[in-house]
């Protein structure tokens, strides 16, 4: 179903819930299920665009928030917009911003209008409405825009939940009249963790005229268990004619869960963000690369892997030496092994379910990673350098 011009999904191939897609932009086609590195200033850290495409991601995500304040919308337009800005030449989304306009500025306040706030850079009064979020990101012109949402905090009571369900819908027809005819929008599903208000807020998106629905308001505290219970029933329940999306997660495990449940798009800091704590990621767990354990090692982080850190023979020693030392070299080749294994696994599960065989490969997975990535999302949060006002702990619509 296409809802605007030079933007279309389809379906290729389904095994249970999980299924296959492309995703048609005018940036180039991208196959799902996929996973968005985070670029939130404009840039995934650490890489070059042709490094981040070499991991197999054709689609990036930029922060609405942090480019508004810095450089300005109007000055990435007059530059011929974000793809020539930046010089990633596949397809772009960029978030609303309205999670870092609450999460993020000081003296935040939240209206039926949107957010005001002061800016955590200069303290300047701002105010981000449905309106001024399609603005920005039709100055930014990224291909696939998101309505601004509220997100509600995990273990919110439950008036809280409904009415920012409500305000949401509100926006959410506010940002469809506001969004530029050539940029698709997508909605932003809300509701905590009751599936009866996930899916009478998913029907109430899906009567608007979106060009595809995300889910908000995920990894922002609930129980990772409840969390993959709420997914696999809320997603089966999205319309299958549009894609479907999973904002700010998250673990290999949380999406291999999430696949299964007919998800095809996702996004999170995990993999670039711990790996500038010393982080490599593998199907078999985390290796924290400072323990002492790794300093005589000579085996790469994972032989199985094809990524320019393994393939390339650094030694888990070198690595663990050049982080000891403060190495920059370090945080880009954990980066570099971390995207590569997300792509690995949206390459692998895409095939299996083209080949029917997606419940036997999301337990080989599962089974290798077992209890070794089940706690990623927690130590990522506790990774997180809480001076870095560009990184948002354990946030939906997070950004670095």
């Amino acid at each position: 179903m296409s809802r605007t011009p030079g933007f279309s999904f389809s379906e290729l191939a389904r095994d249970g819930h999980a299924r296959t897609g492309v995703l048609s932009t005018p940036h180039g086609d991208v196959l799902t299920p996929t996973f968005m590195p985070v670029g939130t200033q404009g840039s995934v850290k650490t890489l070059t665009p042709a490094e981040v495409a070499a991991t197999g991601a054709r689609i990036v995500l930029g922060n609405t928030y942090h480019l508004w304040l810095r450089p300005g919308p109007e000055l990435v337009a007059q530059l011929g917009g974000l793809h020539a800005f930046t010089r990633w030449p596949h397809a772009m989304l960029t978030d609303s911003g309205g999670f870092q306009a609450f999460s993020l500025a000081e003296r935040r306040t939240l209206v039926e209008d949107g957010f005001v706030f002061r800016s955590h850079l200069d303290g300047a009064r701002k105010a981000l409405t449905p309106e001024v979020a399609m603005e920005v990101q039709g100055l930014l012109g990224a291909d696939i825009a998101m309505q601004l949402d509220v997100c509600p905090p995990g273990g919110a009571p439950r008036p809280e939940v409904e009415e920012a369900c409500r305000l949401t819908t509100r926006w959410g027809k506010r940002c469809l009249a506001a969004k530029r005819p050539s940029q698709a929008l997508f909605g932003i599903v809300q509701g905590g963790t009751s599936v009866a208000l996930r899916m009478a807020h998913a029907d109430e998106l899906g009567a608007l005229p979106f060009d595809g629905l995300a889910l908000g308001g995920f990894s922002v505290g609930e129980p990772i268990a409840m969390m993959h219970e709420v997914v696999a029933q809320i997603g089966p329940h999205l319309d299958p004619t549009r894609p479907r999306y999973l904002m700010g997660v998250g673990t290999p495990i949380d999406l291999v869960h999430a696949i299964g449940a007919g998800v095809d798009m996702f996004d999170c800091v995990l993999p670039t963000r711990n790996a500038r704590n010393g982080q490599a990621l593998t199907q078999h767990g985390k290796i924290v690369i400072k323990q002492a354990r790794y300093k005589e090692d000579r085996s790469p982080l994972d032989p199985t892997c094809a990524c320019p850190t393994c393939a390339g023979g650094y030694s888990r020693a070198y690595l663990r030496h050049l982080f000891m030392a403060g190495e920059i070299l370090v945080l880009r080749l954990l980066t570099e092994h971390n995207l590569h294994l997300y792509g690995r696994l949206m390459r692998e599960a895409r095939a299996a379910i083209a080949e029917g065989r997606y419940a036997a490969f999301a337990r080989a997975w599962l089974g290798a990673s077992g209890a070794g990535n089940a706690n990623d999302a927690n130590d990522a949060n506790d990774a997180n350098d809480a001076n870095d006002a560009n990184e948002t702990v354990g946030a939906t619509e997070s950004t670095e």
